[in-house]
C-alpha cells in the first residue's frame, strides 16, 4: 500500500500538510525511514536541502536510482546516525515508528533525532494509530504504534521542549508530534 500511487496522493494532499502544519522546516532537513519516498518526494520540492535514513539496503538503492540527484540518500539506521551533533535544522519522520520493534528502540530514535538537531530545530512527524483495517493491513508485520498518552513525556525525556502530540479526526485517526530542541 506505501507504494501506491493513491497512498503518495494521500500524502500530498492530507498527511504532510496536517502532520507540518505551522512547522518551520528550515534549510537542511533529515527525514527518517522514508520507505518508498512518498513523502520524500514531496519534502524535495519544499526544502533547499533533504537528506533520507533509510534501513532497508534495497529500499536505499531504489531512492538513490529515484530521487539522488535531489536529495541525499544514506543506508542506515534512525536509533544510530551516522551524523554529527547539532547537523540539521529539522528532522522529521512519517508512518515508519510503528515499524520499529520496541518502544525502547523508539526512544533511541528520539534521542538520535535530538542529538543531530540544531539548537531551535524541530522534530516533528506522524504515524498511525491502531484501528481494524490497520491490524489488518500489519498482519504478520511489526506493528508497534505510539500510545499518544505516553508520547509526549517520552518526547521530553529525550531532551524535547515544546513538545505537542494530537490526533488527527478522521478514520480512526493518527497522531502527529513535535518537539523543539532548546536554543
Amino acid at each position: 500500500m506505501c507504494s501506491s500511487e493513491k497512498w503518495a496522493q494521500g500524502v500530498r494532499d492530507r498527511l504532510l500538510p496536517w502532520a507540518l502544519e505551522g512547522v518551520e522546516l528550515g534549510d537542511e532537513v533529515l527525514e527518517l525511514g522514508p520507505g518508498y519516498g512518498a513523502n520524500l518526494r514531496v519534502l524535495v520540492e519544499q526544502v533547499p536541502v533533504l537528506t533520507a535514513v533509510e534501513i532497508d539496503e534495497d529500499t536505499t538503492r531504489l531512492l538513490q536510482k529515484g530521487w539522488g540527484d535531489r536529495a541525499r540518500i544514506i543506508h542506515g539506521d534512525a536509533s544510530e546516525l551516522p551524523f554529527p551533533d547539532r547537523d540539521f535544522s529539522s528532522v522529521v519522520c512519517f508512518t515508519m515508528l510503528h515499524h520499529v520493534p520496541t518502544a525502547e528502540a523508539q526512544d533511541r530514535i528520539f534521542r538520535e533525532a535530538f542529538r543531530v538537531l540544531r539548537p531551535g530545530g524541530v522534530f516533528a512527524g506522524s504515524d498511525s494509530q491502531p484501528n481494524f483495517r490497520f491490524r489488518l493491513l500489519h498482519i504478520g508485520d511489526t506493528m508497534n504504534t505510539l500510545p499518544p498518552k505516553t508520547l509526549p513525556g517520552r518526547l521530553e525525556a529525550a531532551g524535547f521542549t515544546d513538545v505537542v502530540v494530537d490526533r488527527y479526526p478522521e478514520r480512526g485517526g493518527g497522531v502527529r508530534f513535535r518537539g523543539r530542541r532548546p536554543e
